[in-house]
This record gives C-alpha cells, sequence and structure tokens, in this order.
C-alpha cells in the first residue's frame, strides 16, 4: 500500500499591524439603553429578539447593518447613544471580521460591547481582537451553526447565552 502524505500550511488571515493597546470601555453601573447591532445574517435578528425579551427594565435600540461588510459612520454613531451595545452574529470568516472590528470602533468611542459568535469562530474572533490590540474584548460564544436553523433552534441556543450576558451586564 502507498500513502501519500502532502504537508499543506495553513496561513492565519490575520494581517501584522502595529499594534496600540486599546482601552476597553466600561460598563455603566445602570444600564438604561442598549443598541442591539444587527448585521442581517440568517437569524441574527432571533439572537436580539431572545436577549431583548430576556432583560427586563432596558430601553432598547435597533441598528442594522449589511453582513459582511463593515457598519457605516452613521451607524456606528447611533450604536454609541447607548450605554452598551450587542452586536451579532460572527458565524463566518467575514461576517465575524466585520462583528469583531465594527465592536473595536465602538469601544474607540467610548461604547462597551458584547460580540456573539459561533463557537467556530470565537478563536478566530479572539484573536482577531488580540491583533488589534484589545486582548479583553467581550465575545460571547453561542453554539455553531445559526444559519439555516429553526426559530425554535436558535432560539434554544440563544437562550444558554443570557446567563453570560447578564453576568457581563452586571460587571461580574
Amino acid at each position: 500500500m502507498r500513502v501519500n502524505i502532502v504537508d499543506y500550511e495553513v496561513l492565519n488571515p490575520l494581517a501584522e499591524i502595529e499594534k496600540s493597546e486599546i482601552k476597553k470601555a466600561s460598563i455603566p453601573e445602570k444600564i438604561k439603553r442598549i443598541v442591539l447591532l444587527d448585521n442581517t445574517k440568517p437569524n441574527a435578528d432571533q439572537i436580539l429578539d431572545t436577549i431583548r425579551k430576556n432583560l427586563d427594565h432596558i430601553d432598547f435600540y435597533n441598528v442594522k447593518k449589511p453582513a459582511g461588510a463593515p457598519a457605516t459612520s452613521n451607524q456606528i454613531k447611533q450604536a454609541s447613544k447607548s450605554d452598551i451595545t450587542i452586536l451579532a452574529v460572527g458565524d463566518c470568516g467575514s461576517c465575524t471580521t466585520w462583528v469583531i472590528l465594527d465592536a473595536i470602533r465602538l469601544e474607540k468611542e467610548g461604547t462597551s460591547t458584547i460580540s456573539i459568535c459561533s463557537d467556530s469562530f470565537t478563536a478566530f474572533a479572539h484573536d482577531l481582537a488580540k491583533a488589534h490590540g484589545i486582548d479583553d474584548l467581550k465575545i460571547v460564544e453561542i453554539e455553531h451553526p445559526i444559519a439555516g436553523q429553526s426559530q425554535k433552534d436558535v432560539e434554544n441556543k440563544a437562550l444558554k447565552i443570557i446567563p453570560e450576558i447578564l453576568t457581563i451586564l452586571n460587571g461580574e
């Protein structure tokens, strides 16, 4: 029997950049307004709706942006008019990239963020945030896959991350 062994070099898509430390925005003690930044990926709205339904006494505002692209300056400005912005959902390469880069832009503006990424992409999300100087960006991991799932399945996955979101919001 003959076996061919081939080595492949897998490249990390993160470019080398001149890293500067970014100070993460702090979460206020009393959260009055949360912006839900929906990147319009399939079922991102379902995740954000489940979060909205399970957090009491908070005013929510929605901002939508196209998936796989950065938020516009106006969308960032709208999202920064909050105590915290929750971004969803990173469940592929380009959408995860833009969820994290948009979160970094908001953190630089002084708005605290929580980014929701599927467990298949959270390692990349953390690496990307670290490469851009924010090692401790708040990233909540949701079970992959998200797209192509039933509304009930997505809701159940979103319910599992509510305790972690509450822990972050309570500053624990």
